[in-house]
């Protein structure tokens, strides 16, 4: 970013200590996986497994892949907060600077890593899965990083997530309600759980945009349109596992055609985001920012029409094996 730019960022830091450090939780207040998982201290920990896997062999194969892909995707965290460190006006080159930018990084990275490890937990005991093959495709994933299209820039860093964090709300939401529709009501209790913690985090990062949008329109709106002439891709569009080399876009198939997250969802996020920063009622752009305004508030309906022809391809997709799932067929 220019100098001015980095310069917004660090003018912001009693107001990133006032208004988005109280979307953090004291650790002693945060749920943690064990609260949701058979109890191993207990005299019925093998019943409490035995119960868990019996209730998972009630679930489709596609529902499972759905949940792998959710599950590897909450892993991959040391490439998020690698990818957010070293950002312009945020730096924590130390990893224990005390600035609120450092403070929230760290500590939402310490929130998020709860996610990956309670679904991880529960599928290995769902004996559902191929676990060694799950976790080759995290060790490819972390490896490969993440290319999200940010640059080393914190405007357009945030403009993804508060995008991305609104999708995995919602992803993690539909898979919860997914569970409970096959009968698994503490799978379903995990997922939501989860959807509201995504939620919290929407709820901070789209904060900060909401004071960009105030203090700097013409950037933030540049910003939104940049993100969205590129489209947001999800953070682990770079999975791999091995022997598919499209992977990602078989898995994106199955969780369009179960509706865990859809290319509606996709143009529904963008379409709040634009109201909740109110694109459409900006004043005192300059040229390039007026255009910019006008692509944002135009993409909404073109979206809703690719959408559209989207879901007259699925209806011809092909069966396929899935590694994740011992290569049983799943439809795309």
């Amino acid at each position: 970013m220019p100098p001015e730019k980095i310069e917004i960022f660090k003018s912001m830091k009693d107001w990133a200590e006032k208004n988005l450090l109280v979307h953090l939780k004291p650790v002693e207040n945060c749920w943690q996986p064990q609260d949701f998982l058979p109890d191993a201290a207990s005299d019925g920990f093998e019943e409490q497994v035995r119960e868990l896997g019996v209730r998972a062999r009630e679930i489709p194969d596609d529902y499972f892949i759905s949940l792998v892909g959710s599950m590897i995707t909450e892993e991959a965290l040391p490439t998020y907060q690698t990818k957010l460190n070293p950002m312009d006006g945020l730096r924590d080159e130390t990893a224990s600077s005390l600035t609120p930018w450092a403070i929230w990084i760290k500590a939402w990275t310490a929130e998020e890593n709860r996610h990956g490890d309670l679904l991880n937990k529960y599928l290995y005991l769902s004996g559902r899965v191929d676990m060694k093959q799950i976790e080759k495709m995290i060790q490819y994933l972390i490896g490969a990083g993440m290319d999200s299209q940010t640059e080393n820039n914190a405007y357009l860093t945030f403009i993804y997530t508060s995008f991305q964090e609104r999708v995995t709300s919602i992803s993690h939401g539909s898979t919860g309600r997914l569970a409970k529709a096959h009968g698994d009501m503490k799978l379903a209790q995990i997922c939501s759980t989860i959807a509201s913690d995504e939620k919290r985090y929407e709820a901070a990062y789209t904060k900060i945009m909401d004071k960009l949008f105030v203090i700097d329109p013409d950037g933030a709106v540049l910003a939104l349109a940049d993100m969205m002439r590129k489209r947001i891709t999800m953070p682990s569009h770079l999975m791999y596992d091995g022997c598919d080399d499209s992977i990602y876009s078989h898995l994106s198939a199955v969780v369009q055609r179960l509706g865990v997250y859809t290319a509606k969802d996709y143009a529904d996020v963008l379409e709040f985001l634009v109201g909740r920063w109110k694109v459409k009622n900006l004043t005192g752009l300059s040229a390039e920012g007026r255009r910019a305004q006008d692509c944002v508030c135009c993409l909404v309906p073109k979206i809703r029409m690719l959408e559209e022809k989207a879901s007259e391809r699925a209806k011809e997709a092909p069966t396929i094996p899935f590694s994740w799932i011992y290569d049983r067929q799943v439809k795309l």
